[in-house]
């Protein structure tokens, strides 16, 4: 069955379709496009219109445009429209429309790609499942997934993002969810915000496009809870909570160890213990809010708990991976956690715990006794109290149980300068300085945490040392 075809598009649209095409996907991106994709032609760093002749000669089945670019016959399969982005969100609307997939939208300052792929993993098992690909939570990505999702979809999971205020509810009535979850409130993007309560208010905006009879679930243990329950009273939903002081979905343990977390919860009434190979509080706490979910959706969340034992964190994430130093002696390696994606001081705080948690190897290096050490960069729009924010992560307990801290970047610079002199490292302006002397900074047996906002660029770091040395094939143990 096709995922469009011409007719059913420009009806969605309102476009004049050129040709008797159908397409089986819907792509933004040349490097990706598949043979018979429906190629839309978004204007972002560069137009998309620019790129159309090289998607059809890729195969594409047709291309959405707003004119007939210079290079494309006259007579080539289009659908053409007044403005692309407003018809790629009128495309979404009716993909959704048409669907009777019970659809879960999750937002929140910290988690939402983790947890929105750990529901792909659990729902999957259950039904037809269809997720957003990778962090596609914005003015486009959002109408991109419903547009994408197939007719027969029973399951469907949208993750949906904000800079600034009033981003999200647009989004959230166009992907009309059955359940929304906000996994967390924390200080991302504060710059944008006057306060936190901002940030909560912006985020259970979520539950304004809550479909009738839906259900909203809620973290219970944050200090803005009361602004999130209150929006979704206004709403009229079914609140459901999660979390150490949840009554409902509640998280008695989380034992984390090198790469586990064992998680023992109460889901409404019913003791369980899942298992997570990934380590990490906060992970537990998303899982805690995927059972939730999954049982507000209509799954078996007592089939969906050991199923989490499946998922990985997506890289950039928490992702842990083994780095071999010296192809020619197999245990010189190190154990590298990738978190380069983002950060805020809440999710740096989880990273450092996860950090503290972990069993470095002795007498395998050049140095004697094992280390844990970070790479941290710099938190980016976090306000006016950016400088303070950055300086506080020195008092977190978890710092203690670390060898050194490297820190990257001028917002780091403050607390480079507040550390332990035993504990403090070495301060970088710019990732690039860093990742020149990395391996000079590490050695076997070492635990290295490297996190930073995207933008503070410490990938590049964790990309040096995946050049230099060698990714070791994960293990999943099963015990």
């Amino acid at each position: 069955m096709s995922l469009w075809t011409a007719v059913d598009a420009a009806a969605a649209t309102g476009g004049r379709a050129q040709g008797d095409w159908a397409a089986q996907g819907v792509s933004i991106d040349t490097r990706t496009i598949r043979p018979g994709d429906l190629f839309v032609a978004l204007k972002a760093a560069r137009d998309g219109h620019d790129f159309v002749a090289d998607a059809l000669q890729a195969g594409a089945a047709a291309a959405l445009v707003s004119r007939i670019p210079n290079g494309v016959a006259p007579d080539a399969p289009l659908l053409i429209v007044p403005d692309v982005l407003a018809a790629l969100e009128a495309l979404g609307r009716a993909g959704r429309a048409r669907s009777d997939a019970r659809v879960v939208a999750v937002t929140g300052s910290v988690g939402k790609t983790s947890t929105k792929e750990m529901l792909r993993e659990v729902l999957s098992a259950q039904g037809r499942t269809h997720a957003a690909e990778a962090s596609y939570n914005n003015h486009w990505g959002v109408p991109l997934t419903l547009a994408r999702m197939p007719q027969d979809t029973e399951f469907a999971v949208l993750e949906i993002g904000m800079n600034h205020p009033g981003e999200i509810a647009p989004l959230s009535r166009m992907a009309r969810p059955h359940v929304a979850m906000i996994t967390t409130v924390a200080a991302a993007h504060l710059e944008a915000f006057e306060d936190i309560g901002g940030i909560a208010r912006e985020k259970a905006a979520i539950f304004d496009g809550l479909e009738p009879g839906g259900t909203a679930i809620v973290n219970a243990d944050l200090e803005t809870t009361p602004i999130l329950l209150e929006a979704a009273r206004r709403v009229g939903a079914r609140i459901v909570t999660f979390g150490a002081q949840s009554e409902m979905y509640r998280l008695h343990s989380a034992a984390i160890s090198d790469d586990r977390t064992i998680v023992r919860a109460d889901l409404a009434g019913q003791e369980v213990l899942f298992k997570l190979h990934c380590a990490g509080r906060h992970f537990a706490m998303n899982g805690l809010a995927v059972l939730a979910a999954a049982d507000a959706l209509g799954a078996d969340a007592g089939l969906a708990a050991p199923d989490l034992a499946r998922w990985q964190p997506p890289r950039g994430r928490g992702t842990r991976e083994v780095i071999v130093l010296d192809g020619a002696a197999a245990e010189w390696t190190l154990e590298l956690i990738d978190d380069a994606f983002n950060a805020n001081p809440t999710s740096m705080a989880a990273a450092l715990e996860v950090l503290a948690a972990s069993t470095p190897r002795d007498n395998v290096g050049r140095v004697a006794k094992g280390r844990r050490i970070a790479i941290l960069g710099d938190m980016l729009e976090l306000g006016p109290d950016e400088a303070d924010m950055h300086r506080a992560l020195a008092g977190l307990p978890h710092i203690a149980a670390l060898s050194t801290v490297h820190c990257v970047g001028p917002r780091m610079r403050v607390l480079w300068e507040a550390l332990p002199r035993a504990q403090r490292g070495q301060w970088f302006e710019g990732a690039d300085d860093l990742a020149l002397k990395v391996h000079d900074m590490i050695d076997a047996g070492d635990v290295l945490l490297v996190k930073g906002s995207k933008s503070s660029n410490v990938s590049r770091i964790v990309d040096s040392l995946r050049r230099t040395g060698r990714r070791a094939r994960p293990q999943i143990r099963d015990d």
